[in-house]
C-alpha cells in the first residue's frame, strides 16, 4: 500500500494531473441483466439532483481497441427503460464522458458499453460490436449545448461501480489497464532499461499482452516475490516481462535453491522450471523453447517448483535470474513462507493453485509394455508375431510377407494363415537393386521391436529405421542419401497384395466400399488425405505417407485453418501420387514421387506407417452386454430403460464445460458413486480438440504462444473477443451456458496435461472411461490413455464419435481411415452425424461398422437404421431412439454367447440369393438361431432363404421361423423353410429359427 501512495503522489505532482479513479475491489463487481441484448459489461452511475442533462466522467481503463467505434446504451435502473437522449465526448481506452437525460431522480443508471450482436450458427456464432447509434433529439442537444467536441459543464452523474455479468467476464484486476501517464511515469523510474520486470501471484494470471494492468503500477513489485505454500505443494507463480523500449530475445530463467536459514533445509534449484522456456514434449523428449518478446508487448513467464512433502514450516529464500540474448539480466528475490499444512495431491485438487501446470511435462504412460488385449511380440529370425498376425522382414528391413490368422467371421483367431502380400514390399529407386550393408535389432521389448538397416544401390544410401508394436502397427523412417548428382526418374513404395486381399478400399477421396479396378490420386493440400486402406474383412493394410516435418493437421471444421503438410519427398512439388490396380491376380499399390534432381549428399525423407488389420477379434458379448445411454438423467429412470453405461456429454450440471471436467467434480463423483451402486458405469465427454474458456489455466496456456492453441483470426463469442488478444480460432459454443471454446493446436504438451487429468479423474472421481468426440491427438497419446485406464480401472472403456469428415470443410477425409491408428485402443465407434445410412452395405462394413478392424459400432445420424444396423450388431443412440424393445429381444433370444456369422462370410449358412438383401446370423448351434435380414432394394424385397440347417444344428423338418413382435421394429410373423419372405423396403426382419 505504501508503494501505491508513492505512485499516486508522483502522478499528481508531475505534470499537473488531476486525481484519477483508483481501481479497487469495491469499484468492480458483478450484476444481473440480459447480456444477450446488452453485452457483458456496464458502468453503474448515480444521479442525485434533477437536471435535463447530466455528465458521467468514466475512467474505465479499457483493454479493447477503438472503444469510440462501439455503441453505448444508457438504461434507467428503476424502470428498465432505455434513455434515448445520450451524447458521448472524448471516448478513448482510458476514459470517456457520457451525457444523458435522467428520468428517475435520485436514481441509478446503467451504461452498457460493449453491446454486441450475435448471428450465424448458435454453436459457431459470429459476434459484431455495432457502431454508436445517435438517438438524441436535436432539440435536447441544442438546449444543453452538446453539439461541440467537448462536453459542457453539467451536473455530475457519479460512477458507482464497474460491473460484469459474472466473475468469469470481469476485467478486474488484470485487464484494467494502466494509463499512459502511469506507464510514462513508470518508464521514468526505470530509465535505461530495455524491459521492466513484474512479479505476480498465481491468483492473478497475466492476461494482457499489449498493455500492463494498473495493478502492477500499484503493486510496484519488480525485484522481489513473496508467496505462501503448503508442504508437498507444487507451487506456481509468475513473472511479467514488459518489453517497454525494445524487443527482448531468447529469455532464460536460472534459479538458486531456496534456503530456510533456521533449519538449513532447501527447496533445490533443480525442482524449479519455467514452462515458457522448455519442458517435456508428447514423445517424452526434453526440449528448450525460444521465448522472445516484441517491443511493447508483455510476456508472462510461469514458474513452478515442487516442495517436499515433509519440509519444515518456515521462510525459504533464494533468487532467480532472468536473462536475455540482447538485454540486461535481472535478479528477483524469492521468498516462500511454508505453512504447517501438508496438501493433498500436490495441490491438484484445487485448480486455482495452477499446480496442474506441471502436468504439461508429464511422462505418464511412456513405456513399451503390452496393452491388453494384445499379446507380447515374439521374434524368430526375422519374423515378428503379434496378436493374429505375423510379419517376415526382408534383409532390407521391409516386409517380405504379412500373414493374418483372423477368422472370416472376425470373432476369433484361427490356425490357418492368409498371406497379405504377393511379393515383398519394396522402396524402388533409381540406381538398381538394393544391397544390404547392415541389419540389427535395436529394441526388443514385449510391446515393441525396433530395427535398423543400411542399404545401398548405385545412386542412394538407404538408412532405414523400423518399429513394430504389439497391436500390429509398423512405423518406418527411411532416409535416402544421394551418392551423386543425378536426375532421378522416381522413388516409389511398391506394394502388391495377394489375390482376394484387395476386395475393399477407403481413403484418398474414395468412400469405403469395393476397391476399384484402376485408381489414381495426387497430393493436394486442400484434401486431408495421406493414407489408404486396402483389404478384406480379416486381412488388410493401411499405408500412410509422411516425412520428417509432419505435423498433425486440424480436423472437424477446422482443417483449412491448419492443413496437411505436404511431405517434400512424397509430394515432390505435385509430381507424387498413388496408383492402384486391382485384378483377379492381386492388387498393386504404387506410391510414387516422380522426377526430381538431387545433389550429392541430399537427404530425402520417405517415412511411412503400416497398420495391419484387423487389430483384434470383435467382442460380441461385450457389444450385447454394454447398453449405452447418452444423457444426464436420474439413474433409476435410466436403469428402468435397460441401459447400464451412461455417457455424460458436456453442457450439463456435472460436466458443463467442454473438455474441462474439473469444475463440478463433487457433483460428478456423487453421480458416479450412485451409478456404481446400481452396477452401472459412467463415462464422460472429454477430448482434445477445443478447450473451454472456463479452463482455469487458460491464460497460462496462452502464454506459451501457439504451442497449445492454434493461431487464427480470432472472433467468435463475445467473451473470446473481449478477453483474448486475437490470434485464436473460435470453436464450439454452448448458448445456454455461454461456454466458449478455442481450438487446440495439433500435438502439444496439452496432451500430457490431458493424460494426467484423466489419471486424476479415474483415481479421484471414479470415471469408467471416455467418450471422445473426434480426435486431435496422436497415436502415442491414445496408447497412453489406454494404459492409464487399464492400470487404474481395468474395465474402463473408450468410445470414439466422429461426424463424417468427408466434406469440403474437413478435406474429404474418411473418418475411419483418419483415425485408424487409434482403433487398437478403442471399445466402440459412433459414426456419426452426416453418415448416409442409405449408402450400400459395403460402405457400412468398411466405414461405419468397425468390424474389419476388430471393433463394433453404433449409429447416430437420424437415429440410424436399426434393421440394417443389426447386420453388424449395431443400434442407435439412446435416448434419441428407444432401444428398449430391441434389448428385450436380445435378452429373450440370448445374444450373449451366440456366434455371429456376418453376411460377408463366404460359408454363411443363410443365403438370400440377393446382393441387395443380406443376412447375418447369431446362432446357438443345435438350439436356435437369430437371422437378421436387411434390404437395400428400391422396393419390398421377396426372398427365399437357402439355409444349411445342419451347420446350424437344426432339423429342417422340424424348424419354425418366427419373427417376434418388436415395438417400432416389426410385426409378428411366421414362416416355414422355403417360404417366400417379404422384407420391407429400406428395413429388415429379425427371425428366430428353432426346432419345434
Amino acid at each position: 500500500m505504501k508503494h501505491l501512495f508513492i505512485t499516486l503522489f508522483c502522478l499528481l505532482a508531475c505534470g499537473g494531473l488531476r486525481a484519477q479513479t483508483v481501481p479497487t475491489d469495491q469499484l468492480y463487481g458483478v450484476g444481473a441483466w440480459n447480456a444477450d441484448s446488452l453485452g457483458n459489461h456496464r458502468v453503474v452511475v448515480s444521479v442525485d439532483k434533477q437536471a435535463d442533462a447530466v455528465l458521467a466522467k468514466i475512467e474505465w481503463r479499457r483493454r479493447d481497441q477503438n472503444p469510440e467505434a462501439k455503441n453505448l446504451i444508457v438504461v434507467d435502473a428503476a424502470t428498465g427503460k432505455r434513455i434515448t437522449n445520450v451524447c458521448r465526448f472524448g471516448i478513448n481506452r482510458e476514459n470517456g464522458e457520457v451525457v444523458f437525460q435522467p428520468q428517475t431522480v435520485p436514481g441509478e443508471y446503467y451504461i452498457y458499453y460493449l453491446k454486441n450482436v450475435m448471428s450465424g450458427s448458435p454453436y459457431y456464432p459470429t459476434v459484431k460490436y455495432p457502431a454508436f447509434e445517435n438517438t438524441a433529439s436535436a432539440d435536447w442537444v441544442k438546449k444543453n449545448k452538446l453539439s461541440g467536441k467537448k462536453a459542457p459543464s453539467l451536473p455530475a452523474a457519479k460512477v458507482v461501480q464497474f460491473q460484469a455479468i459474472n466473475q468469469l467476464n470481469s476485467f478486474y484486476p488484470m485487464e484494467v489497464i494502466a494509463t499512459s501517464n502511469e506507464t510514462n511515469q513508470l518508464l521514468k523510474e526505470h530509465s535505461g532499461e530495455k524491459y521492466i520486470l513484474f512479479t505476480e501471484d498465481r491468483k492473478f494470471p497475466i492476461r494482457m499482452t499489449s498493455d500492463i494492468p494498473y495493478k502492477w503500477i500499484a503493486d510496484n513489485r519488480h525485484d522481489f516475490f513473496n508467496g505462501q505454500a503448503d508442504q508437498g505443494e507444487y507451487y506456481v507463480f509468475q513473472l511479467g516481462v514488459w518489453a517497454a523500449r525494445a524487443g527482448v530475445e531468447n529469455l532464460h530463467v536460472d534459479f538458486s535453491a531456496l534456503t530456510n536459514k533456521a533449519t538449513g533445509e532447501q527447496i533445490p534449484a533443480s525442482t524449479f522450471t519455467c514452462f515458457n522456456t522448455g519442458g517435456t514434449d508428447v514423445t517424452g523428449t526434453l526440449f528448450e523453447k525460444k521465448c522472445s518478446v516484441e517491443k511493447g508487448k508483455v510476456q508472462a513467464l510461469w514458474i513452478g517448483t515442487q516442495l517436499p512433502d515433509h519440509l519444515s514450516a518456515g521462510t525459504y529464500q533464494g533468487t532467480l535470474t532472468i536473462s536475455a540474448a540482447n538485454a540486461e539480466s535481472k535478479t528477483v528475490k524469492v521468498t516462500l513462507n511454508v505453512t504447517d499444512n501438508v496438501i493433498a495431491n500436490h495441490g491438484d485438487n484445487e485448480p486455482w493453485r495452477h499446480s496442474r501446470l506441471r502436468w504439461l511435462n508429464s511422462q505418464i504412460g511412456f513405456d513399451d509394455e503390452v496393452i491388453a488385449p494384445y499379446t507380447p511380440l515374439v521374434m524368430k529370425g526375422k519374423t515378428i508375431s503379434c496378436l493374429g498376425r505375423e510379419v517376415k522382414l526382408s534383409d532390407l528391413g521391409l516386409p517380405e510377407n504379412i500373414t493374418s490368422y483372423f477368422k472370416e467371421t472376425m470373432t476369433g483367431i484361427g490356425t490357418t494363415g492368409r498371406s497379405v502380400l504377393a511379393t515383398p514390399m519394396e522402396l524402388a529407386a533409381d540406381g538398381g537393386a538394393w544391397k544390404n550393408l547392415n541389419f540389427e535389432i535395436t529394441k526388443h521389448k514385449q510391446g515393441a521391436i525396433a530395427w535398423k538397416a543400411l542399404n545401398q544401390n548405385d545412386r542412394f544410401l538407404m538408412d532405414l529405421e523400423g518399429q513394430m508394436e504389439s497391436d500390429g502397427n509398423i512405423e518406418y523412417k527411411v532416409t535416402l542419401i544421394a551418392r551423386e548428382d543425378a536426375s532421378v526418374q522416381d522413388v516409389a513404395l511398391q506394394t502388391r497384395l495377394a489375390s482376394g486381399i484387395g476386395r475393399y478400399m477407403m481413403g484418398l477421396g474414395e468412400k469405403g466400399g469395393y476397391c476399384p479396378n484402376d485408381f489414381s490420386w495426387k497430393w493436394d493440400v486442400e484434401k486431408n488425405q495421406d493414407a489408404v486402406w486396402v483389404g478384406d474383412v480379416n486381412a488388410g493394410i493401411q499405408i500412410r505417407l509422411y516425412d520428417n516435418k509432419y505435423e498433425r493437421p486440424l480436423n472437424t471444421n477446422f482443417y483449412h485453418q491448419k492443413p496437411l503438410h505436404m511431405p517434400v519427398s512424397w509430394c515432390n512439388g505435385g509430381n507424387g501420387g498413388i496408383d492402384i490396380h486391382n485384378t483377379a491376380d492381386g492388387t498393386s499399390i504404387n506410391a510414387y514421387s516422380g522426377k526430381r534432381s538431387v545433389k550429392k549428399g541430399d537427404r530425402l525423407y520417405y517415412y511411412f506407417n503400416l497398420a495391419l488389420t484387423p487389430f483384434r477379434p470383435i467382442d460380441t458379448n461385450k457389444q450385447w452386454r454394454e447398453r449405452y445411454y447418452h444423457s444426464y438423467e436420474f439413474l433409476d429412470g435410466i436403469q428402468k430403460k435397460g441401459a447400464n453405461v451412461i455417457n455424460i456429454h458436456h453442457a450439463n450440471a456435472i460436466n458443463p464445460f467442454i473438455n474441462y471436467p474439473f469444475l463440478r467434480t463433487k457433483e460428478m463423483k456423487a453421480y458416479i458413486d450412485g451409478a456404481h451402486a446400481r452396477n452401472m458405469k459412467v463415462k464422460i465427454y472429454n477430448t482434445v480438440r477445443e478447450l473451454s474458456n472456463s479452463c482455469v489455466e487458460l491464460f497460462a496456456l496462452r502464454s506459451l504462444g501457439n504451442e497449445i492453441f492454434s493461431e487464427g483470426p480470432g472472433g467468435g463469442f463475445s467473451w473470446l473477443q473481449e478477453h483474448l488478444d486475437q490470434n485464436y480460432i473460435g470453436a464450439w459454443f454452448v448458448p445456454e451456458l455461454k461456454d466458449a471454446a478455442i481450438v487446440n493446436s495439433g500435438v502439444s504438451r496439452w496432451h500430457n496435461y490431458y493424460l494426467e487429468g484423466l489419471d486424476w479423474l479415474v483415481k479421484n472421481i471414479g470415471i469408467d472411461g471416455l467418450y471422445i468426440d473426434d480426435l486431435a491427438f496422436d497415436r502415442m497419446t491414445m496408447k497412453r490413455i489406454r494404459k492409464i485406464l487399464n492400470r487404474t480401472n481395468p474395465g474402463a472403456m473408450i468410445d470414439l464419435h466422429s461426424a463424417n469428415q468427408y466434406n469440403v470443410r474437413d478435406g474429404f477425409a474418411n473418418s475411419a481411415n483418419l483415425y485408424l491408428e487409434h482403433f487398437p485402443y478403442l471399445d466402440r465407434l459412433w459414426f456419426g452425424e452426416y453418415f448416409d445410412y442409405n449408402f450400400p452395405p459395403e460402405f457400412w462394413l468398411i466405414e461405419v461398422s468397425g468390424i474389419p478392424y476388430g471393433l463394433m459400432g453404433e449409429m447416430l445420424e437420424g437415429g440410424g437404421n436399426p434393421w440394417r444396423g443389426m447386420l453388424f450388431g449395431m443400434t442407435g443412440r439412446a435416448p434419441r431412439v428407444d432401444n428398449g424393445p430391441l434389448w428385450k429381444l436380445w435378452d429373450s433370444f440370448g445374444m450373449q454367447n451366440s456366434e455371429m456369422i456376418g453376411y460377408w462370410v463366404k460359408d454363411n449358412p443363410v443365403k438370400t440369393g440377393s446382393e441387395k438383401t443380406l443376412a447375418t446370423v447369431y446362432t446357438h448351434v443345435g438350439d436356435k438361431t437369430l437371422i437378421a435380414l436387411a434390404t437395400w432394394e428400391d422396393a419390398d424385397a421377396k426372398v427365399k432363404l437357402s439355409v444349411d440347417w445342419a451347420k446350424l444344428g437344426l432339423d429342417a423338418s422340424k424348424v419354425t421361423l418366427h419373427a417376434p413382435a418388436i415395438e417400432n421394429f416389426q410385426q409378428e410373423g411366421n414362416w416355414k423353410p422355403g417360404d417366400e419372405i417379404v422384407v420391407p423396403k429400406g428395413k429388415g426382419l429379425l427371425i428366430i429359427a428353432e426346432n419345434k
